[in-house]
């Protein structure tokens, strides 16, 4: 099964978030049409454009199943099904077996959901497990530790962590401190979870990302964990 995370194909510029603006600084790596054919899209929400664009909106109506949080379900509709937290669905693989797909808790800012949400929207992560399957977790737009030991408590330890990290930051949001993970962070999620492998991702191409690929190395090689990232 193929599954793919938060597409965003759109071509670079300035797109429209709340009362603000998102700028892409670059062009997607991929085009809907290198994917081929695209199982499930794991939504980390669909209310920001560097996670779900109008390429990307596009692509949602010939997937077969798109998970994302309860609300982005009912706003997307169509295939789209919301998955709240430890909430579960069981998908039959094409030649024998299942993988079942977890919801797992995020926060999309520094602090309580409570106090997050009102402003940068709800978001979802995911964990995917199955008989002799490796057990994957998808991060998803989230920037709390607390949510990761809980995920870690629940599934650990995690053979591949997809973690979203870039440390976007607004100047005038949350005092100016990260909505999803920032470097440092990104090699203590590693460490909680135990995981074995780490492909980082959403750290490049827009211009609210304050910290990139050389950030990651310097923070994995300070943890001493430079051995676990594997670069998409």
């Amino acid at each position: 099964m193929r599954f793919l995370t938060d597409p965003t194909f759109d071509a670079p510029g300035d797109y429209p978030a709340g009362g603000g603006v998102l700028t892409k600084t670059a062009h997607s790596r991929v085009t809907p049409a290198d994917l081929g054919r695209v199982d499930v899209v794991l939504l980390s929400h669909d209310e920001h454009a560097d996670n779900l664009d109008n390429a990307g909106r596009a692509l949602l109506a010939d997937v077969p199943l798109t998970l994302t949080t309860p609300g982005g379900g009912q706003r997307l509709g169509g295939t789209a099904k919301g998955l709240a937290d430890w909430q579960s669905v069981q998908l039959d693989r094409p030649h024998g077996g299942t993988v079942t797909v977890t919801g797992v808790p995020a926060v999309h800012g520094p602090g309580s959901r409570e106090d997050i949400e009102p402003v940068s929207g709800q978001v979802v992560g995911f964990v995917l497990t199955g008989d002799g399957l490796p057990t994957v977790y998808v991060s998803g737009d989230n920037a709390s530790l607390d949510a990761v030991e809980r995920i870690a408590e629940r599934f650990g330890p995690i053979d591949t962590a997809v973690l979203f990290a870039g440390a976007p930051r607004f100047a005038g949001l949350f005092n100016g401190e990260p909505l999803v993970l920032d470097s440092a962070q990104a090699a203590e999620a590693t460490k909680i979870l135990g995981a074995r492998r780490v492909v980082p991702v959403h750290y490049e191409g827009w211009a609210h990302f304050t910290e990139g690929r050389d950030d990651l190395e310097a923070a994995f090689a300070a943890a001493g964990l430079s051995d676990r990232l594997q670069w998409s």
